[in-house]
């Protein structure tokens, strides 16, 4: 019979939180496709059951541990960018030979990672003060695969309100 203990709430200081992908092969053929993606980017480590990258800053840990388990959308990288130029040139690299379109700005790229691919835009968007306008962006956002900044400034344009004029 198990017994439940009662613990105070402490913090616990570690040295760094990591992501770690379970690939069923080829995560070294990932890391060197990454490490050429994202600028800011280097393979750290290898060994002979995978490796470590850095991806504009964030550590990812790979392994290559066979079929057991499987990459799954319930886990992603959110990949934040400035511009639609950035979000078409990172979406074309990451659903190309064999990637998959999803929803909302996600992805599945070729090795079986999901990416979200969200411009800042949308970020302000979904935090505006106005409901109005945030549920606009919300709307226009369920609507898309790839997020376009253009159509979400379009969407949220209708519920923003006008400048009134001034008579002098």
């Amino acid at each position: 019979m198990m017994t439940k203990t009662r613990s105070k709430t402490t913090k616990v200081k570690v040295r760094s939180i990591t992501p770690f992908l379970w690939f069923e092969k080829d995560c070294a053929r990932a890391a060197e496709f990454y490490v050429r993606l994202f600028e800011g980017s280097r393979i750290v480590s290898r060994n002979a059951m995978g490796c470590e990258v850095e991806l504009a800053g964030q550590r990812v840990m790979m392994l290559d541990g066979g079929p057991i388990y499987e990459l799954s959308p319930a886990f992603s990288l959110f990949v934040s960018v400035r511009t639609q130029a950035q979000v078409d040139a990172l979406w074309e690299k990451l659903t190309a030979d064999g990637g998959e379109e999803s929803r909302c700005g996600w992805l599945v790229d070729k090795f079986g990672v999901s990416w979200q691919i969200i411009p800042e835009r949308l970020t302000d968007l979904l935090a505006h003060k106005d409901p109005k306008v945030a549920q606009a962006a919300v709307g226009a956002m369920m609507k898309m695969a790839k997020i376009e900044i253009a159509d979400l400034d379009a969407a949220v344009a209708d519920v923003r309100p006008k400048a009134r004029k001034v008579r002098a």
